[in-house]
């Protein structure tokens, strides 16, 4: 049985030496999710280093118990690796997409400080119309879930867990799943004094007040590309109903307009007898290169904009973990102010008792305080001395929450600017493939494009002209 007690995020080594190495002597195992661990002086402390490859893969999608109302999709999950967590090269198994949803949310939670790809939404029409087990939602569904585990491969951390390993290679799958929620890795979370402070000393809209350079330059950036991938998905979403709607009936967009001119085209031929089958060859060609623009939106346009949109989700996973950081500090922050406050209280006590209370410098309000314990009659010095026992343990208490704040802040801080690294090396892999992926699309549709209006232009100049 896999093991639990070697996934908990501070047990990930990120230094370990391992060679450069290439897979099936094709591959150049470079960039992320492929770099190996490296002796390069030029790298700092909190640089990501992987220590191995990851190559992940899914395939065939199957509808299992298809005859029943708990019908549900499988997928083929491969991979490729050398990392020494995984017991063979070449794990396989089957999963379901539910199996997924449990992978990342426990990923989520065993590492709150890794930027943890998002899944493609379940709640789609298909779950309403009964279409997700069509073809086209399957294979659209596949594509995301490869998304998702490439995501995880490329990272030095996550590619590494005793969960993505059970994920491949476990044939008890639901065991270890059940396994993993009964004993999650790590030390259970205990209440800590900070679970006690008031809502209104910790809330969501606190700022924090000595912001980090470092991440207000991060969240900037973040805001930057976000801003740039909406534009780009509105953009092309605008191109793509300009060019192709998938409802010839709209007569709305580029791939409609030109079956309408290969009709009239056709139309023209049977009023020009001589010259009948060259329009006809003409036709034939418009029609052709409005499913060749339909073809191309689907196969190239529809991929860029289910990636732009894609990637968004991961830039917002990113921009969360960035956010968490922001609460540590917060944290940290509110706790050496109520550390201050009760502070300060005990020494007006202190001042009160020992007849000093007018030297201390806490002002009006702690004289006011004095009046109002005066007339109530909390003003003896038996309850001083009692109240300044409990507020010397509270604020023992509190010396203690505010050092473990502050190295679990800096911490924090720590693996977040190893993430943003990581994160940075994951986003240009995706933007090279997705550009990349479309310009080669691009380049096919104008070549069969060429191909096409070059194979009329003899049927064309058969049309006879006498001067």
């Amino acid at each position: 049985m896999l093991g639990d007690d070697d996934d908990v995020f501070d047990s990930v080594t990120w230094e370990s030496p391992a060679p450069a190495t290439a897979y099936n002597n094709e591959l150049v195992l470079s960039g992320p999710g492929f770099r190996q661990s490296t002796t390069d002086s030029n790298e700092g402390p909190l640089d990501p280093k992987w220590e191995g490859y990851l190559i992940t893969s899914v395939k065939d999608p199957v509808k299992e118990l298809a005859d029943t109302k708990d019908a549900y999709v499988s997928y083929l999950v491969q991979a490729k690796t050398n990392l020494p967590i995984f017991s063979t090269t070449n794990p396989s198994a089957r999963r379901r997409f539910q199996d997924f949803v449990f992978l990342r949310e426990n990923l989520a939670r065993d590492f709150p400080a890794c930027v943890v790809p998002p899944l493609p939404d379940k709640h789609r029409l298909e779950y309403i119309t009964g279409d997700r087990f069509s073809p086209e939602f399957m294979e659209r569904r596949r594509n995301d879930l490869a998304r998702f585990l490439q995501r995880l491969s490329r990272h030095p951390t996550l590619q590494r867990s005793t969960l993505v390993r059970a994920f491949f290679e476990s044939t008890e799958w639901h065991v270890h799943m059940h396994q993993h929620i009964a004993h999650p890795p790590g030390p259970e979370p205990s209440p800590s004094i900070i679970d006690n402070i008031s809502d209104t000393l910790l809330n969501a809209f606190a700022r924090v007040r000595k912001p980090d350079e470092r991440f207000l330059d991060m969240r900037e950036g973040v805001d930057k590309f976000e801003e740039g991938l909406t534009l780009c998905e509105r953009l092309y979403t605008r191109i793509r109903g300009r060019t192709s709607d998938h409802n010839l009936e709209s007569g709305e967009d580029l791939t409609a307009d030109y079956h309408d001119l290969a009709v009239a085209v056709q139309g023209l031929g049977f009023l020009e007898s001589g010259i009948t089958d060259q329009l006809n060859h003409f036709s034939n060609t418009l029609l052709e290169f409005s499913a060749l623009l339909r073809h191309t939106t689907q196969t190239t346009t529809d991929p860029l904009l289910l990636h732009l949109h894609s990637l968004l989700s991961y830039s917002h996973a990113n921009r969360a973990v960035l956010k968490l950081r922001d609460q540590k500090q917060l944290d940290f922050e509110e706790l050496s102010d109520y550390l201050s406050g009760v502070t300060s209280e005990r020494d007006r006590l202190a001042a009160v008792i020992s007849g000093h209370a007018g030297s201390t410098g806490l002002g009006l309000g702690a004289y006011i305080k004095d009046r109002v314990d005066a007339i109530r009659g909390a003003d003896d010095d038996r309850s001083r001395v009692e109240k300044m026992r409990k507020l010397d343990i509270k604020i023992k208490e509190l010396q203690d929450a505010v050092t473990t704040a502050h190295d679990t802040s800096d911490a924090f801080s720590d693996e977040t600017l190893r993430e943003q690294s990581v994160f940075q090396f994951a986003k240009e892999a995706e933007m090279k493939e997705m550009l990349g992926n479309f310009a080669d699309g691009q380049i096919e549709f104008y070549k069969a494009a060429m191909e096409e209006w070059e194979r009329i232009i003899p049927i064309i100049q058969r049309i006879r002209v006498d001067v």
